[in-house]
């Protein structure tokens, strides 16, 4: 089942777009998207997982009208795995009507990244067709800065916890400045979670 989490523009306060989410069978130990893809790794079926997600959430946007860009989840390894089908997601966007300027790929990491040429290749194909690019908890995890500089995305995504309780917090409060000041010289968007 998708899910849509808004992300709003404090700015001009007002939805800039939402992400899609996705959750299990509610009455399943697999509605928690932490199962339900460390399921899929152990079966050899992340790329179909990772796929139908972004089926999914394309097709609840659209059915929703709901407004602004759609940014939806992949894996790296997904991404670079031998089953990966190139144009899938370009073929559905067409079908349904939504054009690629407004979808924007967030890239997941569970495991840490190490071929980033393959990876920049990939990111570049994405663009050409004229998806946007970001990387999801900046912060967390295999999410860092070297992913950030390798493959220039056009939104970074801030882990949750450098968001909470952040006016408390004099140390969160330099980091996300850091963060802001060099996402400006990147010309790349910062978006808080949480």
């Amino acid at each position: 089942n998708p899910l849509y989490q808004p992300i709003v523009d404090l700015n001009r306060h007002a939805i800039y777009g939402f992400e899609s989410l996705i959750r299990g069978p509610s009455d399943s130990v697999l509605h928690s998207p932490v199962t339900l893809f460390d399921m899929a790794i152990r079966g050899g079926k992340l790329n179909e997982l990772d796929m139908l997600c972004r089926k999914i959430g394309i097709k609840g946007f659209q059915s929703r009208h709901l407004p602004g860009k759609l940014f939806l989840n992949a894996t790296t390894q997904s991404l670079l795995g031998p089953h990966h089908r190139s144009g899938l997601t370009l073929e559905i966007l067409n079908r349904i009507g939504i054009r690629p300027e407004n979808v924007v790929i967030e890239l997941t990491e569970q495991y840490p990244l190490y071929d980033f040429d393959v990876m920049r290749k990939a990111i570049e194909h994405y663009k050409a067709m004229g998806f946007e690019i970001a990387i999801d908890d900046l912060g967390a995890g295999y999410s860092g800065l070297r992913t950030w500089s390798e493959l220039r995305p056009d939104y970074v995504k801030v882990d949750r916890h450098f968001i909470q309780n952040i006016h408390e917090d004099k140390v969160k409060q330099s980091f996300l400045r850091s963060i802001i000041d060099i996402a400006q010289g990147l010309d790349c968007k910062v978006i808080a979670e949480g």
